[in-house]
């Protein structure tokens, strides 16, 4: 089973993969993700009326600032120059969909960014609210896209 498995060595010890011998090219992932909660948070989130500030604007920059620092979280990533990060909201009755979008021109693809980035910005969107509402969910944390490299992706 572990021969299956690009992050193991000789021994079945965990290792980073060696990219050097692969090709640049420009890589695209997109992740999506929703925190489900009340209509009144909903409706304070769109009004700003939380103390913690505008919530979505914190959170777009958290969740870039999660694409940015993925390697460090994630043992395995390699550390990316990222050429771009964006993160949009779709607010909703109940919950609020966030979807990011990553690039780089590289030897390795940013799905994990995209996926931290959403990650990032849905913990950043729980933390800001989770005064007014205990029962936030975060949910469905999936990509949806990735272009680039040996093989394409579209959910």
């Amino acid at each position: 089973m572990k021969d299956n498995f690009t992050h193991f060595n000789s021994e079945g010890r965990a290792k980073m993969v060696d990219v050097s011998e692969k090709n640049d090219t420009e890589r695209v992932a997109t992740a999506v993700g929703y925190v489900r909660m009340g209509e009144e948070t909903i409706r304070e989130v769109q009004k700003g009326g939380l103390k913690k500030g505008d919530v979505l604007s914190v959170a777009q920059i958290a969740g870039i600032m999660g694409a940015k620092k993925t390697s460090d979280i994630i043992p395995m990533c390699h550390n990316i120059f990222l050429t771009g990060a964006n993160i949009k909201f779709e607010v909703k009755k109940d919950k609020i969909k966030i979807i990011a979008t990553v690039k780089t021109t590289g030897k390795t693809g940013v799905e994990m960014e995209a996926l931290m980035a959403v990650s990032v910005a849905g913990l950043t969107i729980y933390d800001m609210c989770k005064a007014i509402d205990k029962k936030m969910i975060l949910e469905d944390i999936k990509l949806i896209e990735k272009t680039g490299g040996k093989s394409d992706f579209k959910l």
